[in-house]
């Protein structure tokens, strides 16, 4: 199974390991196009501070962030399951996965990055700031920039095995299996709503802190339990075995129903 996630603007402020190395990272396909990205980034941020900061969407207390990402190219690194630090990557907890949830973490984890492509967890990068949905001035939109070199590396990646979608919109247009395809057919998306009753009234409605927790959450739950659902049939049928309520939308569209998180 592959698992396809979000990165979080909350980061890890310093590492310890060299540069970072392209040719070490994973996913070698997206070497060229990792070059390229990291090379107009880093002479956006090397250029006018005022115009990087806009580009970057960043507010005024961030404009640290644009002399961050000047200095990319010598930055210390480290890995990218370490790195990550919002919401979901809290509820997910990689640090604390038994020896053998971390094995299978390293394998099926796929983080989605606008400056890097996607990731594995083990790839050792820097703090960056640069979201799929800056438009670089040479480059354009990232999400559409990386689409062609994605459309050969995630399935490779995924081989023949399911693929779990957690994506937030802006990543999720990166890539996309082509609809009604044999791909698309093993790929299972989720949508966390929470489950509040008003006056008697059920509402339902996406909370980006309980999307966040609970998607981190099952991640967690699927990894310690050693599942290998080749469907998203059968992954419906583990997560409501592991807890978790589920209602299927559509043909590989389903709904996690949440009222708290514990």
């Amino acid at each position: 199974m592959l698992v396809l996630l979000p990165p979080s603007e909350g980061k890890a402020a310093v590492g310890a390991g060299p540069a970072v190395d392209l040719a070490s990272l994973s996913l070698p396909g997206l070497t060229g196009t990792r070059s390229t990205v990291l090379g107009e980034l880093v002479e956006l941020c090397s250029g006018d501070e005022e115009k990087a900061a806009e580009v970057l969407g960043l507010s005024p207390g961030l404009r640290g962030e644009v002399a961050k990402d000047a200095g990319l190219l010598t930055a210390p690194t480290l890995p990218a399951g370490e790195l990550y630090t919002g919401v979901l990557y809290d509820a997910l907890g990689l640090a604390t996965l038994s020896t053998a949830a971390r094995r299978r973490a390293k394998d099926s984890l796929l983080v989605f990055s606008g400056l890097w492509g996607a990731v594995r967890i083990t790839d050792r990068i820097p703090s960056y700031r640069c979201s799929m949905g800056v438009k670089l001035p040479a480059l354009g939109a990232l999400g559409a920039y990386w689409r062609e070199p994605m459309a050969e590396v995630v399935p490779e990646a995924a081989g023949g095995g399911l693929v779990l979608d957690l994506r937030s919109s802006a990543y999720a247009s990166a890539w996309k299996p082509k609809p009604r395809g044999e791909f698309a057919a093993r790929t299972a998306t989720v949508r966390v709503l929470q489950v509040t009753v008003v006056d008697g009234v059920e509402k339902r409605s996406v909370v980006s802190h309980f999307n966040k927790a609970t998607k981190g959450r099952l991640v967690r739950a699927l990894l310690e339990s050693g599942a290998k659902p080749k469907t998203p049939a059968k992954l419906t049928q583990t997560l409501r075995e592991l807890g978790f309520v589920v209602e299927v939308q559509a043909p590989g569209k389903l709904d996690v129903l949440v009222t708290e998180i514990h």
